[in-house]
């Protein structure tokens, strides 16, 4: 597979923008244990395969067990999540994939019995910022590793 276009050359200033927007997320009120899980969720719900490949190795890289890993697909009938992060994963599948009537009441209020209003609002733009980087990714078919050296990835030690 060949990348289509370089778009960080070609619209250097989106790009920019756009790694500042990922960068807000370092002071985000959500512990970046849980940030990592979403963008591998919505990365994995989306069929991005570079997004996948780079947050997968950056939650090994900063401590995240394989297992959880692994079991991301089937967080609901993990036991290895705890609620806080159930919460925030199924916040993340219901603004990846948004139900044609929205998001349900109840839904919210299962969230927010786990994140106060502060959180949901940085969960909500972490979510919106991954799912924007899997659509260019996506749509310019961007080569999962490829970007290993550049992002410090490859201490991962999963080539």
């Amino acid at each position: 597979m060949t990348q289509r276009i370089n778009y960080m050359k070609e619209s250097p200033e989106f790009f920019k923008k756009m790694m500042e927007l990922s960068g807000v997320e370092n002071n985000s009120a959500i512990e970046q244990s849980i940030i990592h899980l979403v963008h591998i969720r919505a990365s994995q719900m989306n069929g991005c395969g570079f997004c996948t490949d780079m947050h997968i190795k950056q939650a090994k890289i900063h401590g995240e067990r394989e297992l959880r890993l692994h079991h991301l697909p089937i967080w609901r009938e993990s036991t290895l999540f705890a609620p806080r992060e159930r919460a925030a994963l199924a916040w993340t599948e219901i603004l990846t994939k948004l139900p044609e009537h929205g998001v349900p009441d109840e839904l919210y209020d299962r969230v927010r019995g786990q994140l106060s209003e502060k959180e949901i609002s940085d969960l909500t733009f972490s979510i919106m910022t991954i799912n924007a980087w899997n659509r260019i990714n996506i749509a310019i078919k961007t080569v999962p590793g490829s970007a290993d050296a550049a992002f410090g990835l490859t201490k991962a030690g999963l080539s």
